[in-house]
């Protein structure tokens, strides 16, 4: 698993709070904090690895030929944006999907 993910997969906090909340203001950050317990060092590392290491992935430099007019400085806004979907839901659901690679294991024999 790339360590830019790892903190996903020991921690309860829902993938898509890391998606959604993870780029936007300082409020996010305090209500993630007050409401749902996240501390803010880990909103912060959030959005460093959406502003730095995601950009750097080789999973992101081969995919964002796919994506025309990304903003990356809006991550990962900018990507869940161009996702087509009848509802919200299913948008975070395809994006979610659409990032699964990140966070699988490649297996070896």
């Amino acid at each position: 698993m790339p360590a830019s993910v790892r903190f996903l997969g020991r921690r309860v906090y829902l993938a898509a709070l890391f998606v959604l909340v993870s780029p936007r203001g300082t409020n996010s950050a305090s209500w993630l904090t007050r409401h749902l317990g996240v501390p803010v060092r880990t909103v912060d590392r959030w959005r460093a690895w959406w502003r730095r290491d995601f950009r750097s992935t080789p999973f992101w430099q081969i995919e964002r030929a796919h994506f025309v007019q990304i903003c990356e400085q809006q991550l990962p806004a900018s990507i869940l944006e161009r996702f087509q979907a009848q509802s919200p839901l299913q948008r975070l659901l395809l994006f979610l999907r659409f990032l699964l690679p990140l966070n699988c294991r490649v297996l070896r024999p």
